[in-house]
């Protein structure tokens, strides 16, 4: 079993399986999906690669760790990054939008926190995360804090991307 196949999303639901049900949503919607990722520095995107045929379904990942290849990859404004800092809803949103723009995607998941060990502060603790989704033309954001070291945190971020993610898609599926 690879690393990917034991991690679970919060409800029990292992990520291959949110990862399946996910394709088969965009799939049947004719939707792409882009990632813009932080924090995880392409664990969303590589998740989703786990599953054979994601090119049907996946347009692309960003990478944009710094806050230069936030604006310079995703449009995400400096000004808006030096008035929040990169950890914040603001950008989140910003990410997921420019996901969206900067691809052929419809469906985005943008993620931006502090891993760890270093760079948390009293606001922005170690395990802080901002997530943001773009699904339908609506954008979607919301902060967690998970505990536990780098690794347990940016797995934690994959787990709880992918699974909301999911929601979103099955909410807009039904309508």
């Amino acid at each position: 079993m690879n690393a990917t196949a034991a991690l679970l999303t919060r409800d029990g639901l292992p990520i291959p399986e949110a990862v399946t049900q996910l394709a088969q949503h965009l799939v049947q919607r004719g939707w792409m999906m882009a990632t813009a990722e932080s924090c995880t520095g392409g664990l969303i995107a590589g998740a989703c690669t786990e599953r054979p045929g994601s090119s049907q379904w996946l347009d692309c990942g960003f990478v944009t760790y710094s806050n230069r290849a936030k604006s310079a990859m995703l449009d995400v404004p400096a000004a808006l990054i030096a008035a929040h800092g990169a950890v914040s809803e603001p950008v989140a949103r910003a990410m997921a939008q420019g996901a969206i723009a900067q691809s052929q995607a419809q469906v985005s998941v943008a993620v931006t926190g502090v891993a760890g060990p270093d760079g948390g502060s009293a606001s922005k603790p170690v395990g802080t995360v901002w997530f943001g989704w773009q699904v339908a033309g609506q954008l979607h954001s919301e902060v967690q804090r998970f505990d536990g070291d780098r690794h347990a945190i940016r797995q934690a971020t994959v787990q709880h991307a992918l699974r909301r993610l999911l929601d979103l898609v099955q909410a807009a599926s039904a309508q």
